[in-house]
């Protein structure tokens, strides 16, 4: 029970992470210690699953697919897409430059934890590295698409960012920016908007299912490359994080609200603005160590 309880602490933390654009659920999951159980129980869920299903029974199959942990990680991340997404819109909203310092101590504490993980450096692996980072930035960069809610690019979204939230590093809430539904998407959540969640969810699923299978090859034929590629788009997405933004252009979505689709980073003026600001990024920073502290202890228990 008491290892169930902390999955869905992390399930939590994951989908609070997957509500803010710039910050992957991903590299939750990466730094918490499970992402490699949560690629394996995807990728169970196959062909060969559903055979035990018909032959040996439920059972069996809810076995087969780690179902317990899936179901239990789920529920986190509904409870923190449910219940989180107006408090954090209202303190993206009202505070932004506080929030986005928070995550961008959270991020830049992650780039150093995932670059432990790469057991060797070489010019191959650097390219990697540097591929990574550039293929971030220019995501970041990019202008966000103007708002688009029919059901076949609803559906597209949700194949899309589900495989960038599974990402370290690599938000799907950004994703859903730079296609212009991550508004639309957040207010059917928050409106409870049947249809719309489950056209969006259903993408999810194709896309998790199918993407899952191929990450998970490249980090068993590839891990080292793979982790720098990984560790660059942590990187890459920094310029996405910084808390001072000059808006360059914007966008009135269909419900009146002005949207800024092109920004650029600039250097902060208010001292007290400041301090406050690096206080809560050390904040962020300080978590993930206290995270990945805390799934060390549990891995050396086991």
């Amino acid at each position: 029970m008491n290892n169930r309880i902390k999955l869905y602490l992390k399930g939590i933390a994951m989908g609070a992470a997957d509500v803010v654009p710039g910050v992957s659920g991903g590299t939750i999951a990466f730094i918490s210690g499970i992402y490699d159980e949560l690629l394996n129980s995807i990728n169970s869920i196959n062909l060969k699953a559903f055979k035990v299903l018909f032959k040996n029974g439920l059972l069996a199959f809810w076995k087969h697919i780690n179902a317990n942990f899936l179901l239990v990680l789920l529920l986190g991340i509904i409870t923190a897409i449910f219940t989180l997404s107006k408090l954090i819109t209202y303190l993206l909203d009202n505070y932004p430059v506080y929030v986005w310092a928070f995550f961008f101590g959270l991020i830049a504490a992650s780039i150093i934890y995932v670059a432990k993980q790469i057991k060797y450096w070489s010019i191959s692996v650097l390219v990697f590295l540097l591929l990574g980072t550039s293929i971030a930035w220019l995501i970041t960069r990019t202008g966000i698409a103007i708002e688009n809610t029919q059901t076949w690019y609803i559906f597209i979204c949700g194949c899309v960012a589900i495989c960038a939230m599974i990402l370290p590093g690599i938000s799907g809430s950004f994703i859903l920016v730079l296609m212009g539904t991550y508004n639309y998407i957040l207010t059917s959540v928050k409106e409870f908007k049947i249809m719309v969640i489950a056209v969006f969810a259903s993408g999810c699923i194709i896309g998790l299912l199918s993407f899952s299978r191929l990450l998970s090859f490249l980090l068993n034929k590839f891990q080292v490359f793979t982790i720098a590629l990984l560790t660059g788009f942590l990187v890459g997405s920094l310029n996405k994080i910084w808390p001072w933004k000059e808006t360059l252009q914007t966008f009135t979505d269909s419900k009146g609200k002005i949207i800024p689709i092109l920004e650029k980073n600039v250097l902060p003026a208010d001292i007290s603005e400041i301090l406050l600001a690096l206080i809560t990024a050390v904040a962020g920073f300080l978590l993930i160590f206290i995270v990945e502290k805390i799934a060390v202890n549990k891995t050396t228990d086991a």
